[in-house]
């Protein structure tokens, strides 16, 4: 059996920019995707902590080191500028691997950077 679960976090992430007439997107910093093990055009869940939405989309790769965070297309519509996201992706894995299952998780502060990193 196959268990979806939780393969990387990137939580309190700070929403820096959004365009509503670009593709519909997120855009990730390119360190702070590969630090957070997330994959440019992977599937993700975003949960904003100020307003509540939750919505799916797939990830983009922005400039190393800017913090982008960039909500694009109709996700534009779901936050604004300086919300608080949370950004999740998953996997399947074997159901006897899933017990002792941990994701890789970063934290963000100020100027979306990492201020707590554990997991894989």
């Amino acid at each position: 059996m196959l268990v979806h679960v939780l393969k990387s976090k990137i939580h309190r992430a700070t929403v820096t920019g959004a365009s509503l007439n670009y593709e519909g997107s997120l855009t990730i910093a390119a360190d702070l995707m590969e630090q957070a093990g997330m994959f440019a055009y992977e599937r993700i869940l975003c949960g904003n902590l100020a307003n509540g939405e939750r919505w799916e989309t797939y990830l983009i790769e922005g400039p190393r080191g800017s913090g982008a965070i960039e909500l694009n297309g109709a996700v534009a519509h779901l936050g604004k500028i300086g919300d608080k996201v949370t950004i999740m992706s998953f996997t399947e894995v074997d159901a006897a691997q899933a017990r002792g299952w941990e994701p890789t998780v970063i934290v963000l502060g100020e100027g979306n950077a990492v201020v707590d990193a554990r997991g894989k």
